[in-house]
């Protein structure tokens, strides 16, 4: 059973990533409006009652991997290893996203850029992804605190994680909007974060002061 449900949970990725690698090349090709449901679904060679099985529209298929990778920082954050600052911990948990890139978990690594792009241009997708970004930020900070009990308060938390978050996406979306190709993209937002970080400092000398 367990050989069985492997392989059923390959096929099922397989088909995901298919799906999701279909829809961001018509996006790209046709256009986010003019591309339909029937056309993802064919160039996955899946019925669109499938596709239904994996996405609820084609919003869901933009922010694929949205869910995994919030649950995947809030997780990190809240494993905190013994004397780990604030801010090796948001280190930590980018570098741990820029890791889950496209090309990580087998997409092609030219459509990253294409995501990025289609969320920057297309008004429904912008307006999601604030909802989305919002969404996580809240519970990014709120992870973080409880990481730093009695050393961090919300309003701290809320700071540091829209400081090192804000300056990550808007680094990436202004690689991307000027054209760079992937490596440089993720670059951009390293360098985002080391210019973050330097005014962080001061919550890791707060802390241990107060801790």
């Amino acid at each position: 059973m367990s050989g069985e449900g492997g392989l059923r949970a390959r096929k099922k990725l397989r088909t995901r990533r298919a799906l999701v690698e279909g829809a961001l090349r018509l996006f790209a090709e046709k256009g986010y409006e003019e591309t339909t449901l029937a056309e993802i679904a064919a160039s996955a060679e899946v019925s669109t009652r499938t596709f239904f099985s994996y996405f609820a529209g084609k919003e869901d298929v933009i922010f694929f991997d949205g869910d995994t990778r919030l649950h995947r920082a809030v997780e990190l954050i809240g494993s905190r290893r013994p004397g780990e600052s604030v801010v090796e911990l948001l280190v930590r948990a980018i570098e741990q996203s820029l890791s889950a890139r496209p090309s990580a978990v087998g997409l092609d690594p030219v459509l990253g850029p294409v995501q990025v792009r289609l969320i920057m241009t297309v008004p429904a997708l912008q307006a999601r992804a604030l909802l989305l970004l919002f969404d996580s930020q809240q519970q990014l900070a709120r992870a973080l605190a409880r990481a730093f009990p009695g050393e961090l308060d919300l309003i701290e938390a809320s700071a540091a994680v829209g400081a090192i978050v804000g300056a990550s996406k808007l680094a990436a979306m202004t690689a991307v909007e000027r054209g760079d190709p992937p490596e440089l993209v993720y670059a951009a937002v390293r360098r985002a974060v080391e210019v973050t970080v330097g005014g962080l400092t001061t919550l890791d000398r707060a802390s241990r002061l107060t801790g």
